[in-house]
């Protein structure tokens, strides 16, 4: 079942085109990485893809009954984020925001969803610690705890590993991707780890101004600009 199709999508970033007549599908269960080189257009997509930002031409459509607002997000983290000056428990539970709707306080529902996901991501201990307290690790964990507050079925990660030491983000890649293939939560998740994209995505989208890609990983393995890619690389 797809739940995000781009038909034909063009974005344009401070009035200069960054993505051109771009066309993927998203199924459920399925694990996206998208790749590139700085400037290629991936945080403008992902802006797209949270309906944050209406493509210049062609259009995103949501399957499913998908909701913009239904989407979990976790994005990079700018210095001020990281010193935020509130406990586990509340960052966590904020990801229920979107569904409040009008509703000015928390229910007894969000509240036990977050309470859940906290322990879902084995971050109990921490639950009543400050926020700005926590190493990179944890905070990555309580963020990814918050976007899972805000969807069951899919979740964007912008550079969740960015600044993290190589034991932990072999941590928190192991921890996405038993999110999508014991959970089978869909996973689309922005990355300048090219090598770590291939050995856990089920799909590549490979975005070039010349020359983008998107298929299978093992088709992007057996593409030219993969096989051009890892022969760099070697």
């Amino acid at each position: 079942m797809a739940l995000i199709t781009c038909e034909k999508v063009s974005f344009s970033y401070e009035n200069t085109g960054v993505i051109k007549n771009l066309s993927f599908t998203v199924n459920e269960g399925d694990y996206l990485c998208i790749v590139g080189e700085n400037g290629s257009g991936k945080s403008t997509l992902m802006k797209g893809l949270l309906g944050l930002k209406a493509p210049a031409d062609g259009r995103i459509i949501r399957g499913d009954g998908l909701k913009a607002k239904e989407t979990g997000y976790l994005p990079q983290q700018t210095p001020a984020q990281k010193d935020f000056p509130a406990s586990v428990e509340e960052v966590v539970l904020s990801g229920r925001l979107n569904s409040r709707g009008i509703r000015p306080f928390y229910t007894k529902a969000d509240k036990q969803i977050a309470k859940d996901n906290i322990q879902r991501l084995g971050i109990e201990h921490l639950a009543k610690r400050s926020y700005r307290d926590l190493s990179g690790g944890q905070q990555q964990r309580v963020l990814l705890a918050r976007a899972l507050c805000a969807s069951k079925r899919i979740l964007l990660l912008d550079e969740p590993v960015t600044g993290l030491d190589p034991i932990v983000t072999e941590d928190m890649y192991r921890l996405i991707e038993e999110l999508n293939r014991k959970e089978g939560i869909t996973i689309i998740m922005v990355s300048h780890d090219i090598r770590s994209s291939v050995q856990y995505a089920s799909h590549i989208l490979h975005l070039d101004s010349d020359d983008t890609f998107f298929g299978t990983t093992e088709e992007y393995l057996r593409s030219p600009k993969g096989k051009y890619f890892f022969a760099e690389g070697t």
